[in-house]
């Protein structure tokens, strides 16, 4: 079977095998990552089986109800089924319920009616799921569409055969109708982010008579065909035979029962089977936009499984009406209202790759999220910087700028939807503190006038006063291209240089500073938090994206500069003082073990300071950094990434690290030059056209850039243009087992600063 999947070929200098795929989507993991705790993380994912950016995920449920972890890869017994809209354990979920079949004794409760299942007799792809629940002798099966799921669940002969629909807790409904084989209900349960009247609607259809029909309230179980409890759930009955298989169709909606109904008519006439391999169709399109040739199976792997979580987040949060028009339940105010709507995205984790990825892969699609953000603006008076699915007080900065003008700059000029609402936004966030510290800019007014945020006025204000800066080096960016004022225009290219404040030359890294202009004190670059988000002075002191010529020159040149990155891998792994007082959590665990130093690639501050050595006139060691972080961060495997996964963000570093680019500076015209991981990888464009990377002596010693063209001629700088290659290119990588010393050193090869203009 293997054999006819699979083109095979060697590497005498790897001994490794080269691999061709025929189907990307036979090298996805969705276990990727699940191998996770509180802890420490390897990815806190779960295995979202779904279409891509589906409104409804469903995953098997090992966890606990409530327990953000809700599928972990060490756990041995599966609770139930969840429909899910999680976007990470420390969000948590909302909306979600469980359905779970059940034989012998009639076992409802969560903890009574579990069952033990083996990784061996567990199938696990995005478009379909199959289980066996040893304790039930069942064989659970799902698959997938946006907003909708057929369920085919294999029984034993027994006339003790049920499902249990579990509404969970926190205000759940539902209600049996056995003359239409049928089960509504809703689900209220959330973690935050939602109006009064919220409500996940469900509706579930099965194709066999119930003979026992019973609703629960907690931990009774009653006759009534409807129940409203804080913890609502249902249990049909019926008699099996061996083998039978009971097939039900389920879907949801934030709107109403009629609009679930509506959404159940993704499934159309679609049995199980012809379902399942529509789903694997879809997945196998879009995984096929990239094509990569020439690589060992891990790296297969890695890279298709890193694709798919890049094709998750945001969901989409919308319906489509009797009409056919496209409408939405806004997590804002409650209302049902016309238009787009996405949720389930931190724009601090996903600013820097993700969205970069969706205006090069999918700029139709990031229109829709544009247009969904400017509703959210309508809809709350705020940009979300976390949504799920409103807003949600977590996190730094305001880099709902750097989404909105990336996607702007990179193709909204030929798009249609309302960037001068969309600005107007930019500005009342970059001006305003918001009603909770994560939405607009908390101390907007003490940055506004100091140019830093002071230490202490409010916590993490170095983390917050970087990230400001290059929001609004994003907002002059867009204003340029609006045409907007001169005076706004300066005045927002002045502020993207507020950076600056906060060097200090004694250590040459960032430092917080108080409102009385002098540097905080007692102050250690190694001490995690002080203020600083989730990391230290080491790991934000990098975060000048749009100006690293300026950071260069504070410095004082490229040689202290390129030093200042080398400490980075070679300082000692540590987090904290002596005196430290604050909480270890799992990003620094994370980074101790990582055996890289200072490198906290699990984190996200980080993740674009190896390309920085392009600035510095030493590119060679871009290219060895990056392949050593891809080589040991990353793998297939349930363990296989170095922290959180987060949205797509860590998944698409590796899919633009493979590339060879990365989008250092979102809102610009540039990628910076890191080096490709594959012998040929051919990528389609939405526009139609291509592009394609060749670098056929790439090898796992041969990691260093000896020669480049592009179009056919040579190409020494360290960037892309992100307009030139929408125009399809073929770019054309010689690749050495060592350094080329003297390609891309000269200052016409450094990618964009702001100090150079």
């Amino acid at each position: 079977m293997v054999f006819a999947l699979f083109t095979f070929t060697f590497v005498s200098a790897q001994n490794l095998q080269v691999i061709t795929p025929q189907q990307p989507i036979d090298w996805v993991n969705p276990l990727i990552g699940t191998d996770s705790d509180y802890g420490i993380s390897n990815g806190n994912t779960y295995p979202a089986i779904a279409m891509p950016w589906g409104m409804n995920f469903w995953t098997p449920q090992t966890g606990k109800m409530g327990d953000g972890w809700a599928y972990t890869y060490k756990s041995n017994r599966i609770r139930g089924f969840k429909q899910t809209h999680q976007p990470s354990p420390w969000m948590n979920d909302y909306g979600q319920f469980s359905i779970m079949p059940v034989t012998g004794d009639l076992k409802f409760k969560e903890e009574e009616r579990q069952s033990w299942f083996s990784h061996k007799a567990e199938t696990v792809t995005p478009y379909y799921y199959s289980v066996y629940l040893a304790d039930h002798n069942v064989t659970t099966e799902i698959t997938p569409t946006e907003r909708a799921a057929r369920f085919r669940f294999t029984f034993p002969e027994t006339d003790k055969a049920y499902i249990v629909i579990d509404a969970f807790d926190k205000g759940s409904y539902v209600k049996i109708i056995p003359s239409e084989r049928k089960i509504i209900g809703y689900t209220t349960k959330n973690s935050g982010g939602v109006p009064e009247n919220f409500k996940n609607y469900f509706v579930i259809i099965f194709d066999k008579d119930f003979q026992l029909n019973s609703t629960f309230s907690g931990d009774v179980l009653g006759s009534a065909l409807e129940m409203k409890a804080d913890h609502a759930g249902a249990v049909i009955g019926f008699k099996t035979k061996a083998g039978e298989k009971v097939n039900a169709q389920v879907a949801s909606s934030f709107i109403s029962y009629e609009q679930a109904e509506l959404n159940l008519k993704e499934i159309g006439s679609n049995n199980f089977d012809q379902l399942k391999e529509k789903g694997k169709g879809v997945w196998n399109k879009e995984l096929s936009r990239i094509k990569v040739d020439g690589g060992t199976s891990d790296q297969f792997g890695t890279f298709y499984s890193s694709l798919y979580r890049s094709l998750l987040f945001p969901r989409k949060f919308y319906e489509y009406d009797k009409s056919n028009k496209v409408v939405h339940y806004s997590p804002y105010n409650g209302k049902v209202l016309p238009g787009y709507m996405f949720a389930d995205t931190g724009f601090w984790d996903t600013f820097r790759a993700l969205y970069p990825f969706l205006n090069l892969m999918y700029p139709e699609l990031n229109t829709q999220m544009q247009e969904g953000l400017s509703n959210a603006f309508n809809e709350s008076g705020w940009l979300p910087e976390w949504s799920s699915p409103g807003l949600r007080d977590i996190m730094v900065g305001n880099n709902s700028a750097s989404i909105v003008s990336e996607a702007y700059l990179k193709s909204g000029k030929v798009k249609s939807y309302d960037i001068e609402n969309l600005y107007k936004a930019l500005i009342h966030g970059a001006n305003n503190a918001g009603p909770m510290k994560a939405v607009g800019r908390a101390a907007a007014d003490s940055y506004n006038a100091l140019g830093y945020v002071p230490n202490d006025e409010v916590n993490e204000s170095a983390a917050r006063t970087l990230e400001y800066a290059y929001d609004d080096f994003a907002i002059y960016q867009l204003a340029k291209a609006l045409k907007k004022p001169q005076s706004e225009i300066d005045l927002y290219k002045k502020r993207s240089l507020n950076y600056k404040n906060l060097f200090d030359p004694k250590y040459n890294l960032m430092r917080p500073k108080n409102k009385d202009g002098k540097f905080m004190e007692p102050f250690d670059p190694f001490q995690w938090f002080n203020g600083f988000t989730e990391g230290n002075s080491w790991h934000y002191s990098w975060s000048v994206f749009h100006d690293v010529q300026g950071l260069v020159n504070l410095m004082g040149g490229k040689e202290v500069f390129v030093s200042q990155l080398d400490k980075v891998f070679s300082a000692p792994p540590v987090f904290a003082t002596k005196d430290f007082t604050g909480g270890v959590i799992h990003e620094m665990r994370e980074m101790q073990i990582a055996n890289m130093g200072q490198y906290a690639h699990g984190n996200q501050p980080i993740q674009h300071m190896i390309y920085l050595y392009n600035y510095g006139g030493e590119p060679w060691k871009a290219q060895y950094w990056v392949r050593e972080t891809m080589n040991r961060m990353y793998h297939a495997t349930p363990d296989g990434y170095c922290g959180d996964e987060d949205n797509g963000q860590t998944s698409a570093w590796y899919v633009f690290s493979s590339l060879g680019f990365y989008p250092v500076t979102p809102a610009s015209d540039q990628y910076v030059i890191g080096a490709p991981l594959f012998k040929k990888v051919t990528i389609q464009l939405e526009n139609g056209k291509s592009i394609t990377i060749n670098a056929s002596a790439n090898s796992d010693q041969n990691r260093y850039i000896k020669e480049m063209k592009m179009n056919g001629k040579s190409h020494t700088k360290n960037w892309l243009s992100h307009s030139e290659l929408m125009k399809g290119a073929t770019l054309d990588f010689d690749m050495s087992a060592t350094p080329n010393n003297k390609r891309g050193i000269n200052k016409e090869d450094v990618p964009y600063s702001l100090s150079n203009e």
